[in-house]
């Protein structure tokens, strides 16, 4: 398996260092035989090449089996006439990347606010209400005049039905069970049609339990009961909103992992910012890039139909449950450990692995 790793900005280069080191220790242990190369965007390629990401690059991601994207600094890019592109949406956006996967749970010796719970955010992830990738040509808000602003949002029934299949075909494998959630009292055309069409692909997965929530309404039930879901499908700004919810539910944000999928590639990406105020003192919390990692071998695991890449996600998320319950982990869980140490321990802890 060949995947780039871009490191990123801000606490990238430090979580992406740990996250090397685990997936290096995994490699030895499971011989997947990963082939790691390195490369820049963002600030560093702004500098270097006049863009924060080039062509070039996306060629060269085409090529390889995945990518690894640290962290950016999204908000500092703002002209792309400049060279000043997204490139979390560069990368989505050219690659079709339209299923965003985002887990959360609790952790045994993390402290959480709420009741334990496992489920899964599917998130679309290529239309919406996402101004800077819904439309083929130009953009998807337009500033009328001075004092008038529009935005617009696509919904598309292609979208919709590879986003439901996404999630059903998870909740087989799961608990069985699908949540859709939406604004349709509102927005009654596009989430109608959303609502409609999950219900539709629904029919093709008999043993999987449906059922629905507007959004404001699910964000209550996620913080009174979130043990109630397993897999919930929504649109890609309610998505975006309710998984950090949910990763913050499950003790911190640094454990928010996240793969972004499509048909023919997938990137790694940790849920998270760049966190530029804490960057380079070795605090930040690589979790949820190395769990994004796990998910991009995981996803890699069923593209191939070679076994050992899930065997190896599965062995990254196992020790890094034992080693939160342990303490040997970052301040922000509960632990002691610097970035780089933690990272350290995670690849030990694989390595020692029967």
């Amino acid at each position: 398996m060949k995947i780039i790793m871009i490191a990123g900005d801000g606490i990238g280069p430090e979580i992406s260092a740990a996250t090397k080191e685990v997936l290096q220790a995994v490699n030895t242990k499971f011989k997947l035989g990963l082939q790691i190369e390195d490369e820049i965007a963002g600030h560093a390629s702004l500098k270097m090449h006049g863009a924060t990401v080039t062509e070039a690059l996306l060629n060269k991601v085409k090529q390889v089996d995945g990518l690894i994207l640290g962290p950016m600094s999204t908000y500092d890019f703002k002209d792309e006439a400049k060279g000043e592109i997204n490139p979390s949406k560069f990368f989505r956006k050219s690659l079709d990347l339209y299923a965003n996967i985002r887990p959360a749970k609790t952790y045994q010796g993390l402290r959480s606010p709420v009741s334990d719970f496992d489920l899964i955010v599917v998130r679309e992830n290529t239309e919406g209400f996402y101004a800077d990738r819904n439309m083929e040509q130009g953009n998807g808000e337009i500033l009328v005049t001075p004092d008038v602003a529009i935005s617009l949002r696509r919904i598309t029934r292609q979208c919709c039905e590879r986003i439901a299949r996404t999630a059903f075909e998870l909740a087989q494998s799961r608990k069985k069970h699908v949540t859709i959630v939406h604004k349709a009292n509102v927005l009654k055309i596009a989430d109608g049609m959303f609502i409609d069409i999950c219900h539709q692909v629904g029919k093709e997965f008999p043993e999987v339990s449906i059922d629905d929530f507007i959004v404001d309404a699910m964000a209550a039930h996620l913080v009174r009961a979130p043990q109630k879901f397993d897999v919930i499908v929504t649109t890609n700004m309610f998505g975006d909103i309710l998984s950090d919810l949910t990763a913050e539910l499950s003790g911190s944000l640094g454990l928010a992992a996240s793969v972004n999928a499509g048909t023919h590639h997938a990137m790694a990406q940790a849920a998270h910012g760049s966190a530029p105020d804490i960057a380079n003192q070795n605090i930040a919390n690589p979790y949820s890039l190395i769990l994004s990692a796990a998910q991009l071998l995981e996803w890699y695991s069923h593209r191939s139909g070679k076994s050992e890449f899930g065997q190896a996600a599965k062995a990254i998320a196992d020790v890094a449950t034992s080693l939160i319950l342990s303490k040997e982990v970052t301040k922000d869980i509960g632990g002691h450990l610097g970035t780089k140490e933690t990272g350290a321990a995670l690849a030990k802890g694989l390595l020692a692995l029967d």
